[in-house]
C-alpha cells in the first residue's frame, strides 16, 4: 500500500493524519518483518477509526471504499477547490488528477489477505463486507451518507480513471468540496491559529410554513436572505423580539429552505467572538453564502464585546466579503443594556441630550440594516397557533372549546402568550392523550 500512497499528489498532504497513510505505514512495516503483536495492535487502532467514522457517517457495505470516497470528496486542495468554484477546466492539473484517481483506483480494490494470513486476522474482509446496525437519522448525517455510498458504488464500477475524474468533478460541481460541501450548518471550536469546524447534524426540519403566522416577518427574512443568496445586496440581520416567538426557529427554517442554494449556517457563541476575524478568513473565498449566526445575543453593563463584535461587522479596514452575513437573534431591539448614568451628561440649562456612551452602545445595532421584530401574539394568534400545532399533533379531533380553555390556563402558569409555550402545552397534552390511549 505504501506504494500507492507515494504516488499521490494531489492527495499527499493526507499523510500524517489519515487511516490510509497509517495503514500505508503499517503494511511498509509488516513487509520489514516488525513485530507481528505490535503490528497488530495498530492494525486495530485503524480499524477503529474506521468504524467510528463510518458511524458518525452511516457508512455501509464496503467501509474501506467509503472511507477513500470520503477523503476524496472532503480533502482540500487546488483542484477540488477550483472545480467548487469554477468546474473542472482544461488543463494540467486535471491529468494530476487523472493521476491521482488511478492510485484510489488501485486502492479501492487493495488486497489485504497477505497482511491479514500474516498478522492471523479478518478484520479488513468483515470491513468490506460490512453490514451496519439501522441507526436513527438523528445520530448521523443520513444526507452526507447516502452521497459517499452512492458516489463509493458508482467509482468502484468505473472502467478508468477519466471515468473516475468526471464522476468526482461532478460531485465537486453539485455539492463543492470539504465539509462546507457536506454539511449545511456548524459550530466552532479550537484558537483563531487552529480552528475546526464541527458540522451539526442533527439539524431540525422545521420550515418557515411551520411558523404559524408572522408572515411579513417571514417575508422580510425571505427577501433578505434571498437576496443574499442570489449575490444581490443585502443587509446584516436582527431578529429581535419578544421570547419564544420563533426567532431562532426562523433561522433553522431559512437554512432549510436556502441550503440547496448554498446557503450555510456557523453558529458563534459570545466567548468566541474573538474567532470572528478567522472564521471570516476561512470562509470568504469559498463559493457558499455564510450566515454567521449569534443566537440570543445581548451585553451587560460592563462586557465589552460589542466593541469587538462592532469593528468586525462593519468598521475595520478590512471590507466584509460578499459571501458573509451576520444575523442575530436578542430579545433586545438595541442588545446592550442602558441605564440613565449613560445619559448623565448635561448641558447648562440642564437639558439631557443623547451622551457618547449612549452613542456607543447604539451604534451596534445600527449595523444591522434588516432588523425585524418578533413580537408576543395576542390572543387571538395564540389560539390559532394552538389549534394549528395540536392538527399537526393529531389532536384534530378535540373540542376546540375545551382545547383553547385549557390551553389559556397553561399559558397563565407557563410564561405567557408565545409560540413556545404554545407548542409546551401542545407536548403536554400529546403526552398526556397517548398515555390515556
Amino acid at each position: 500500500m505504501h506504494h500507492l500512497t507515494s504516488q499521490l499528489i494531489l492527495y499527499s498532504d493526507m499523510a500524517g493524519d489519515s487511516i490510509l497513510f497509517r495503514l500505508a505505514d503499517i503494511c511498509r512495516d509488516f513487509e520489514a518483518g516488525a513485530d507481528a503483536a505490535a503490528l497488530t495492535h495498530r492494525v486495530y487502532r485503524e480499524v477503529k477509526a474506521l468504524l467510528d467514522l463510518s458511524t458518525t457517517y452511516g457508512f455501509d457495505e464496503n467501509l474501506w471504499q467509503c472511507y477513500l470516497t470520503f477523503e476524496m470528496v472532503t480533502r482540500l486542495n487546488s483542484f477540488s477547490l477550483t472545480c467548487e468554484q469554477r468546474g473542472a477546466l482544461d488543463g494540467t492539473i486535471n491529468q494530476i488528477a487523472c493521476h491521482d484517481f488511478a492510485v484510489f483506483q488501485r486502492l479501492f480494490d487493495y488486497d489485504f489477505s497477505a497482511l491479514e494470513q500474516g498478522l492471523g486476522l479478518d478484520c479488513f474482509t468483515l470491513l468490506t463486507h460490512y453490514r451496519a446496525i439501522e441507526k436513527d437519522a438523528v445520530m448521523y448525517n443520513r444526507r452526507v451518507s447516502e452521497r459517499v455510498r452512492t458516489l463509493a458504488r458508482d467509482i468502484a464500477a468505473a472502467r478508468s480513471p477519466e471515468a473516475v475524474f468526471e464522476l468526482v468533478t461532478a460531485h465537486f460541481r453539485a455539492h463543492g468540496t470539504g465539509l462546507f460541501g457536506m454539511n449545511h450548518a456548524f459550530r466552532v471550536q479550537g484558537t483563531p491559529e487552529e480552528l475546526t469546524f464541527l458540522p451539526i447534524n442533527n439539524l431540525d426540519t422545521v420550515t418557515l410554513d411551520d411558523l404559524v403566522g408572522y408572515e411579513l416577518q417571514k417575508k422580510q427574512l425571505r427577501d433578505n436572505i434571498g437576496a443574499f443568496v442570489g449575490g444581490l445586496p443585502f443587509n446584516n440581520t436582527l431578529l429581535y423580539g419578544d421570547a419564544g416567538t420563533g426567532k431562532s426557529t426562523s433561522v433553522k427554517a431559512i437554512l432549510n429552505e436556502y441550503a440547496d442554494r448554498g446557503l450555510r449556517v456557523i453558529e458563534l457563541y459570545k466567548h468566541q467572538f474573538h474567532l470572528l476575524s478567522a472564521v471570516i478568513a476561512r470562509v470568504k473565498a469559498r463559493r457558499y453564502r455564510f450566515v454567521i449566526f449569534l443566537d440570543d445575543l445581548s451585553f451587560d453593563e460592563g462586557e465589552v464585546e460589542y466593541k469587538f463584535l462592532k469593528a468586525v461587522i462593519e468598521g475595520g479596514l478590512e471590507t466584509r466579503p460578499d459571501n458573509v452575513m451576520i444575523l442575530a437573534t436578542s430579545n433586545r431591539r438595541h442588545l446592550i443594556r442602558e441605564t440613565w448614568r449613560d445619559r448623565s451628561d448635561m448641558e447648562h440649562d440642564e437639558d439631557i441630550h443623547r451622551s457618547d456612551t449612549v452613542e456607543e452602545k447604539l451604534s451596534l445595532s445600527a449595523r444591522f440594516g434588516c432588523a425585524i421584530r418578533y413580537g408576543a401574539p395576542d390572543k387571538r394568534l395564540f389560539n390559532e397557533i394552538v389549534l394549528e400545532l395540536s392538527r399537526r399533533a393529531g389532536g384534530e379531533k378535540l373540542d376546540e372549546e375545551a382545547l383553547l380553555a385549557e390551553a389559556n390556563r397553561w399559558e397563565l402558569r407557563h410564561g405567557g402568550l408565545s409560540g413556545r409555550t404554545a407548542q409546551q402545552f401542545v407536548n403536554d397534552m400529546a403526552a398526556r392523550l397517548q398515555l390515556r390511549g
